[in-house]
């Protein structure tokens, strides 16, 4: 049984109480993790950090990682964008570093293929001089992905 620690729901707002708390009262919050063989859980990520690309599972947080290697990366941020053959890809939201110039596409392909399985790459390179924050400065990558999807940064992709 759940413990009495687990909140009640979200204020006015039930349908996302019925998405994170099952019937029996157990708070599914999307946190992914794994266990030690001592039985310590170290989290490493969120389902919702998750992009499903042909039944593949990528994790966005992997992706950025291998991205801001490149010296004239300043930030990244990646989404997953609709795809009609593999469901989702990936969209690779970038800032380039005030001094530096934006490096070629060829350059930052070689990059991920070097650090991750080619299915990592990314399809869509977008080019941003800033993001969607939060009110604590967090990047709203729904928010990017809807802008893509509307044709946003239609004339920015490479």
């Amino acid at each position: 049984m759940p413990g009495y620690n687990v909140m009640a729901g979200y204020n006015d707002n039930p349908e996302a109480t019925a998405k994170t708390i099952d019937a029996e009262g157990w708070l599914h919050p999307g946190d992914l993790g794994t266990m030690d063989s001592r039985g310590y859980l170290k989290i490493t990520g969120r389902v919702s950090d998750m992009i499903i690309r042909g039944g593949e599972n990528l994790f966005l947080a992997e992706i950025e990682n291998a991205m801001l290697e490149h010296p004239a990366v300043a930030e990244v941020a990646v989404a997953g964008t609709p795809d009609e053959k593999w469901g989702e890809v990936v969209a690779c939201f970038l800032r380039t570093k005030d001094d530096m110039l934006t490096p070629a596409m060829n350059e930052l392909k070689a990059l991920i293929r070097e650090r991750r399985a080619p299915h990592k790459t990314p399809s869509h390179w977008i080019w941003v001089n800033e993001y969607p924050l939060t009110g604590s400065g967090k990047i709203q990558k729904f928010a990017l992905r809807d802008e893509f999807v509307e044709g946003e940064y239609s004339g920015q992709q490479t």
